[in-house]
């Protein structure tokens, strides 16, 4: 594995987001000062909180799985999960729900799922959907280790005995094909497919390997902290900032000041300087490409990934009959990523992802109210232009009805908060979408934005648009990369596989 050569003392992470975060907490446990520069007032970049009217809304991720990640992350400097950030185990781990009325809770716990498939599709998927739990987990074992949570220099790196055994497994296959190999139920196969949307691909397209998302939760678990999800970058930041991270919020970073062909120092826009001996840029790609005043070298452009419209909605009821993450599937599916993708237009029938967190942490909202978020995906602006300023808001009163009529018949909100592309784009996020860049076969593992830049010697990337990808886990995974392309890997780090075999039993 290369590494930033010279000194590395002093680092400088560009970013408070999950991967600047976790990269300086794995510095800091491994003796090098850091400082972290952001932009915002506060932590976590994507992964943000807004309060309206009483209201707490995550307005990033709201999955949050593979808690044994999380541990190795606050671990780097002894600090403990569960005192710092206890989490609550959902179950079920979604609720899907389709469009001919049916629903099937989806649960991590092996007998409580196969008794669910069983009453849900017969005996037949039931058996399926043994053995498609015990490929996954042998997928994931095979993956996780090698091509996931590790540097790879360059394709040759991936020239390896796993990588024989991922393509014995099907790795390469297509997904819905390997997953069709399991189940025969056409509503079981969106179950364990429709991660592929996270990959910015259709299952269609999308390679069965990325059928380790759909372990990752279905198999792994999902889970949920107190606050909201907004909570762990906050928890991150403090443990952070009590070993020694200083850090510096509500300013960019505007140059980079060079010797030759290594960043010396750190400018920002309020005109502080921060010297260093090496760099971690967690910006979005263009951003740190402008300040490293170059571009990549690719053939092609690289592809972002569809966006979102999210919807935040807050009002009174009790909710409880509505689970804390509902999958609601609208009829259409191949078509459906077909107009996402390809057309480049909105769902003519959508599916969503409704979450309700107050279902888990009432909290969130004011007493006697619920919250919830909806999710629908929707072009990014690069496949489908929109005028998303007007545009925005009717399209939210869309969904919200489809969510009403579907889910919520009684809910009459008192407050919305809506998120559109053109929100992302403002915040700098390609083609106004919060899942970067698509994971294609060419934009995958050691074909994905390297996150060791050519041109410097002591800069490192991290986040979604670097590897291992999008997604929590493997940002915090992109974050420990980065430390490692500073400091050298540990010599041990298989507890973490460990950990998250078991989460599996």
């Amino acid at each position: 594995m290369k590494t930033v050569t010279g000194r590395t003392d002093r680092v400088v992470v560009v970013g408070a987001g999950l991967s600047g975060l976790a990269a300086a907490l794995h510095l800091a446990g491994r003796g090098r000062e850091v400082v972290v520069v952001e932009r915002d007032p506060g932590p976590g970049g994507r992964a943000g909180r807004i309060e309206r009217k009483g209201y707490r809304l995550d307005t990033g991720p709201t999955v949050l799985t593979m808690p044994s990640i999380l541990e190795e992350t606050f671990g780097a400097v002894g600090a403990e999960l569960s005192a710092e950030l206890p989490l609550t185990r959902l179950d079920p781990a979604y609720l899907a729900q389709f469009a001919d009325g049916s629903s099937l809770p989806v649960r991590s716990d092996a007998a409580a799922m196969t008794d669910a498939v069983r009453e849900f599709a017969g005996p037949a998927e039931a058996a399926g959907y043994l053995r498609l739990r015990d490929w996954l987990t042998r997928l994931y074992r095979v993956e996780f280790t090698r091509f996931i949570d590790a540097n790879i220099d360059s394709p040759l790196g991936m020239l390896h005995p796993d990588l024989a055994r991922l393509v014995a497994l099907g790795g390469f296959r297509r997904l819905d094909a390997k997953i069709g190999a399991f189940l025969s139920d056409e509503r079981l196969k969106r179950v364990f497919t429709f991660q592929a949307l996270y990959a910015g691909e259709s299952p269609m397209r999308a390679l069965a390997l990325y059928a380790v998302i759909a372990y990752m939760d279905t198999v792994g678990g999902v889970y949920f902290p107190p606050g909201g999800v907004a909570a762990l970058p906050e928890a991150l930041a403090r443990v952070a900032a009590a070993h020694g991270v200083t850090f510096h919020y509500g300013d960019a970073v505007r140059t980079l000041e060079r010797e030759g062909r290594r960043i010396t120092a750190v400018r920002t826009a309020g005109g502080d300087r921060h010297p260093c001996d090496a760099v971690v840029l967690t910006s979005e790609l263009a951003e740190s490409y402008r300040l490293l005043g170059r571009l990549p070298r690719r053939p092609v452009p690289l592809r972002p990934a569809p966006s979102a419209l999210v919807v935040h909605a807050g009002g009174p009821g009790d909710g409880s009959d509505v689970a804390h993450h509902t999958i609601s599937f609208g009829r259409g599916w191949r078509s459906t990523f077909d107009e996402l993708i390809t057309a480049g237009r909105r769902m003519t029938d959508p599916s969503l992802l409704i979450t309700r967190p107050t279902a888990t942490d009432p909290g969130l909202a004011p007493a006697g109210r619920q919250l919830y978020s909806i999710l629908a995906p929707v072009p990014n602006l690069d496949r489908g232009p929109a005028d998303w300023a007007t545009e925005a808001e009717p399209y939210a009163e869309e969904i919200l009805a489809v969510a009403r009529e579907r889910l919520l018949p009684d809910f009459e909100p008192e407050f919305t908060e809506v998120i559109s592309p053109a929100d992302w784009a403002a915040r700098g996020l390609v083609a106004g979408t919060p899942f970067s860049y698509a994971h294609s076969f060419a934009q995958t593992g050691p074909f994905r934005p390297r996150n060791l830049p050519r041109g410097t010697e002591n800069v490192v990337l991290a986040g979604g648009a670097t590897v291992p990808g999008v997604g929590v886990p493997t940002v915090l995974i992109s974050g420990r990369l980065a430390a490692d392309r500073i400091t050298g890997a540990p010599e041990q780090r298989s507890r973490i596989l460990d950990l998250a075999t078991e989460e599996a039993r």
